[in-house]
């Protein structure tokens, strides 16, 4: 008779509130192969007994040879055995121990169409190696069960891991600080728990991350998404922002970070900072979904210590996007203190008349300066962005020029001038930034 495979109750967990870590249980093998979908294929157990109660991240299907390639540890792979039929005894043992040797939570082997019996030396392996072995008499599709378990994992505990639980027991909250810290996922897992959460970016949709400072509610979200109409969403607080994801559909016209921009600042209270990362394809992975959500965060820092290069909306939110703050974002890369020497050296060496200038004489010229750069140096532009007439900033100009003996529209000095008039902003930033521990997008 065949060892019959039973589950224990499923471990408590504690769930605090506030930002605090969580050890949560997770599933193990034991309770996997209670799974209703797993018991229907009627599972042999022939070793491993002892390690029945080890964690299992993720449930995948794969060719026996293929499969081991993929594995990051403790992952429970199904095979239908195929690839163990032509294999030699020595090709079949270094399969289990490769399998061993990755962390594999278990190997569970289709038997009965492609493989009759399970091989004797898969099975020795096994036992010697004390990795979890089990033979599935009863055809059952492998995408029931890995749907059913992987969907039982990310319910239990996402993973095993402990996970920043900002307000209380919530899955969209969990994946996106494990997307924006970068933390060792993998697709399947992305995509089952995105599905749990109800986030499903259609064909061609593209992602934009966005974080949010001064409020620790999602209402200005959600009436953001209200506004773009159509779009998906997945958002969560947490204490030091309100991060989420937001999905735009294909086929949308106009520029999608303008776009959200633009919905944010409708629908966002005055005095809220927003923070909008790139715009990244659906398709493009995980990894993409984590750059623009870590870039918006990155950003969002960057907003809150670097003065304004122009000056805010009165009584209306901040809203900047990673495009907007590239150069500042360039010229922090790898850290504040890193930087700090070199950019107080750029400041004083390319802008130096004028800082003395304004130490004398109360005005307002770098900042003028880096205005007119960024607004293509057309006067009617500059003007109307530093809310004075054209012929205050035609003196200005004549100034500045007067000071550093150069002509500012000069094609070859654009780049250095706006390089150094942002280093300044940065600089006056920095004393902040330091507290709170900028960082910058590797």
């Amino acid at each position: 008779m065949r060892k019959v495979l039973s589950g224990h109750p499923a471990a408590g967990r504690t769930v605090h509130a506030l930002s605090l870590e969580v050890p949560v249980a997770a599933l193990t093998l034991r309770e996997v192969l209670d799974l209703d979908p797993v018991r229907a294929s009627e599972p042999e157990l022939l070793a491993g007994q002892a390690a029945l109660d080890r964690p299992v991240r993720w449930v995948h299907s794969s060719e026996v040879y293929e499969g081991a390639n993929y594995l990051d540890g403790g992952e429970l792979l199904l095979t239908n055995g195929f690839g163990l039929t032509g294999a030699d005894e020595e090709t079949r043992r270094r399969y289990v121990r490769e399998l061993a040797a990755r962390g594999a939570a278990g190997l569970a082997v289709e038997v009965g169409r492609s493989l009759p019996r399970m091989p004797e030396e898969v099975t020795d392996e096994a036992r010697l190696l004390g990795l979890p072995l089990l033979a599935l008499h009863r055809v059952v599709p492998f995408v029931r069960i890995t749907e059913a378990a992987n969907r039982a994992i990310v319910a239990r505990g996402l993973s095993g891991r402990s996970v920043v639980r900002p307000w209380g027991d919530d899955h969209t909250a969990a994946l996106l600080a494990d997307l924006a810290d970068r933390a060792a996922l993998n697709q399947p897992e992305v995509e089952a728990r995105s599905a749990l959460a109800g986030f499903h970016p259609g064909p061609g949709a593209r992602l934009i991350g966005v974080s949010v400072h001064g409020t620790r509610e999602v209402g200005a979200v959600d009436r953001a998404v209200r506004v773009l109409g159509g779009a998906g969403v997945m958002r969560a607080a947490f204490p030091g922002d309100v991060l989420a994801l937001l999905a735009l559909p294909a086929g949308r016209p106009g520029d999608p970070i303008r776009t959200v921009q633009e919905a944010f600042r409708a629908a966002a209270e005055p005095g809220l900072t927003v923070a909008v990362g790139h715009a990244v394809d659906a398709a493009g992975g995980w990894l993409r979904w984590s750059d623009t959500l870590r870039t918006a965060r990155t950003t969002l820092e960057l907003a809150l210590t670097v003065p304004a290069a122009e000056p805010s909306v009165p009584d209306g939110p901040l809203v900047t996007s990673a495009r907007a703050l590239a150069l500042e974002r360039e010229l922090t890369r790898g850290g504040v203190d890193t930087n700090r020497d070199r950019l107080a050296r750029l400041v004083e060496h390319t802008l130096g008349p004028l800082l003395a200038w304004e130490a004398a004489h109360p005005s307002d010229l770098v900042r003028t300066l880096e205005v007119h750069l960024r607004n293509g140096c057309s006067p009617t532009r500059t003007a109307s962005r530093l809310h004075i007439g054209r012929q205050s900033l035609y003196q200005r100009l004549e100034r500045i020029e007067s000071l550093l003996g150069l002509e500012i529209d000069d094609p070859d000095l654009l780049g250095e001038l706006l390089a150094a008039a942002c280093a300044h902003r940065v600089v006056r930033g920095m004393g902040v930034a330091a507290v709170r521990g900028l960082r910058t997008v590797a």
